[in-house]
């Protein structure tokens, strides 16, 4: 049941929810402009490195449908100040870290907080007034991407002018801050799923099989991918999501009710959610290094990492603009023709990127297209989940979604980072990507976003989830029970 409140106090609770997806966002490329100095700032190798990155990444996935769940069992505002403790304990550990090991560890507490935007977003289900919702939440959605717009030249700019510990200072004192807004802004709502239990045989399946399955794809490349433990961790998660998938079929009261999941309009979006993620993190991966390749390669434009940050913000900041905007158009015409529109822009992004590529307002031009496009598409996924869902399966159904959007930016990263790594000149004695591997990149972002435009077109129409009806909004379709058949 959804609490009526203010104007004023509605607005604190989407700034705080926002912020939060913000700093969760920024948190996630706070190593990024890092990369190279790791492994003489922690004294290890370049490969031992990468785990700085990837823990983050695993962690993230196994806990973010794990606190969705709990969420809707024990509240979505507890559920967000805990989200928040392992971000602080997190990023101490790191600012304290002179070596590998505890910067591992501190990564991947900071990837247990990675659960608070499909928090935020399903908390939003219950506290906003209707005629707010779609703004709201794709404002919330849009987060993970503006904070990942911005925080590069953030995160490099105090990279490059002060102490790399003061990144991780800074990362503790925002948490600090958000966790004291969320505990007088945001409001304790009942929680929608209170009597059901939770499904920890579930929530163990699903975390073995995704680690599996998220190991093997991003780090195929580095051992092999017909390596033997590359081929084992595919088989292993094979067979471990696929008994997950009986065992959730089978229980009372599962992590995720596949039964919900299979509905057309919520499995559509999940797998246009794959290929949104796809194509969004492919402009992430190509852009920066086309900004800073050496000019004499004759494509790459010379500029250095905090001028290559600067020159992709602006992306960003059109995310900011363009979420409310999106919210507007999900109220007027459905939240698939937002998505559908979204796709279509972040494809016309690629398209000026290929005739642009040979300067840096070029490159941002075609990223502020691309990430409007995203801001649109990223808006309007959750309001398709929430559209289509039982109100006690809010959290974890948002929650499901987030992760098929990291699904698909692993695998975009995987596949992107093969073709530039195989696509190369030689250029003084050192193997470098070609222009040509820059285009396929580019041209294979393009037409993953145009696949996800023609999923969505097939999405069952479905009335915008500020709909007229409040118990449409809240229990568009009859809710059954998980056990049924």
């Amino acid at each position: 049941m959804s609490v009526p409140q203010s104007t004023s106090r509605t607005s604190g609770v989407v700034a705080t929810l926002a912020f939060a997806g913000t700093t969760a966002a920024i948190m996630q490329t706070l190593v990024t402009p890092l990369i190279a100095e790791l492994p003489q700032m922690l004294h290890t190798t370049p490969s031992d490195a990468t785990w700085v990155i990837t823990v983050t990444l695993l962690v993230a996935a196994v806990c973010v449908p794990v606190v969705g769940r709990l969420g809707d069992l024990v509240g979505k505002r507890r559920m967000l100040l805990a989200c928040s403790v392992p971000l602080i304990i997190g990023s101490v550990v790191c600012a304290l870290s002179s070596s590998v090991v505890p910067m591992i560890v501190g990564r991947g507490l900071q990837g247990m907080g990675m659960g608070m935007v499909p928090l935020g977003i399903a908390l939003l289900r219950d506290v906003v007034p209707t005629e707010k919702l779609s703004s709201s939440i794709a404002l919330v959605s849009a987060s993970m991407g503006i904070g990942g717009g911005l925080g590069l030249p953030i995160a490099a700019a105090v990279a490059q002018y002060a102490n790399w510990r003061v990144l991780f200072w800074g990362s503790a004192a925002l948490t600090a801050v958000i966790a004291a807004l969320i505990w007088f802004l945001i409001p304790d709502v009942p929680a929608s799923a209170k009597g059901q239990r939770f499904d920890a045989p579930g929530a163990l399946g699903l975390g073995a099989g995704l680690v599996c399955l998220l190991l093997a794809i991003s780090k195929g490349a580095e051992w092999g991918w017909g390596s033997g433990t590359t081929l084992a961790l595919f088989a292993a998660a094979v067979v471990l999501l696929g008994g997950w998938g009986v065992w959730e079929l089978r229980t009372v009261d599962p992590l995720v009710d596949l039964r919900t999941t299979a509905r057309p309009r919520v499995l559509l979006t999940n797998v246009a959610s794959v290929f949104v993620g796809f194509a969004m993190y492919a402009s992430m991966l190509v852009m920066p290094q086309l900004l800073q390749f050496p000019e004499a390669t004759g494509y790459g434009l010379g500029q250095s990492i905090l001028a290559s940050g600067l020159w992709m913000a602006p992306g960003g900041v059109m995310m900011m603009i363009i979420s409310p905007l999106g919210g507007k158009l999900t109220n007027a015409c459905g939240p698939k023709i937002t998505l559908i529109s979204g796709v279509v822009v972040i494809a016309v992004g690629y398209g000026l990127s290929l005739a642009l590529m040979g300067s840096a307002w070029g490159i941002m031009l075609a990223i502020m297209v691309i990430n409007g496009g995203v801001g649109l598409a990223y808006g309007s996924m959750p309001a398709l989940i929430m559209s289509s869902v039982p109100l006690s399966e809010t959290a974890a159904a948002n929650s499901f979604n987030t992760l098929m959007r990291s699904l698909g930016t692993s695998v975009g990263a995987a596949v992107i980072g093969l073709v530039l790594s195989q696509m190369t000149v030689d250029v003084a004695g050192h193997s470098i990507t070609s222009e040509s591997g820059f285009r396929t990149g580019l041209l294979i972002g393009c037409g993953v976003a145009v696949v996800s435009a023609a999923i969505a077109a097939v999405i069952p129409a479905v009335r915008s989830i500020t709909g007229d009806s409040t118990r449409d909004r809240m229990n568009p379709e009859p809710e059954k029970s998980s056990a049924g058949a």
